[in-house]
């Protein structure tokens, strides 16, 4: 019997998964910049976890719709959703792929190491550059200005991807086991 791409199983997953995203980005600190505010959050923890714990699909889709429900809660934020939908699910694909590819099944630790960090590097790269072309291209602003809030946000950016890193390495290690031995790996591969 072959597995079914998107089983129920797997919608499941995603979506107490992208639940978990948005809880954990709730677990903030805003901090405004002259054109803008940015923040330090714990939802990248979640978003690269849902990768390495359940690869690059559902880990995508999972930090995609975690974040963009956030985003759409927010104001300030809401206009960007989908931006922000695309930006995060390369973040969790990214680290899913690669921490599940071949035959590693987000079981080695190295590879989930370089998985996270490429991940969140992506994620800080896609967020400076949409950052770059919102206030300079869109809103027109001063380079002096761009370079300024560009700065802060690489700055939190970085601050949350070092978070990130490091939380999801240490839940993924801790959280894995008793997901494998209560069967769900083998409950999420066979629907």
């Amino acid at each position: 019997m072959s597995s079914k791409k998107y089983s129920i199983y797997k919608m499941a997953v995603v979506g107490l998964m992208a639940a978990m995203v948005f809880v954990a980005t709730n677990f903030r600190i805003e901090i405004p910049t002259p054109l803008g505010k940015t923040m330090l959050h714990l939802g990248n923890v979640m978003c690269i976890l849902s990768g390495i714990l359940f690869g690059g699909t559902v880990g995508g889709l999972a930090a995609g719709f975690g974040s963009a429900i956030f985003d759409l809660f927010d104001p300030a934020f809401a206009p960007e959703f989908w931006i922000t939908f695309i930006m995060k699910f390369a973040m969790g694909y990214t680290a899913g792929r690669i921490s599940h590819m071949g035959s590693f099944n987000g079981e080695n630790r190295k590879i989930n190491a370089v998985a996270a960090v490429a991940g969140a590097a992506l994620y800080v790269l896609l967020y400076i550059s949409k950052t770059i072309i919102l206030q300079y291209v869109v809103l027109e602003s001063k380079w002096e200005a761009v370079l300024a809030v560009a700065g802060t946000k690489f700055m939190v950016s970085s601050a949350n991807a070092i978070i990130a890193v490091i939380a999801s390495l240490a839940l993924s290690a801790a959280i894995r086991p008793a997901l494998k031995s209560a069967g769900v790996f083998e409950k999420f591969e066979s629907r």
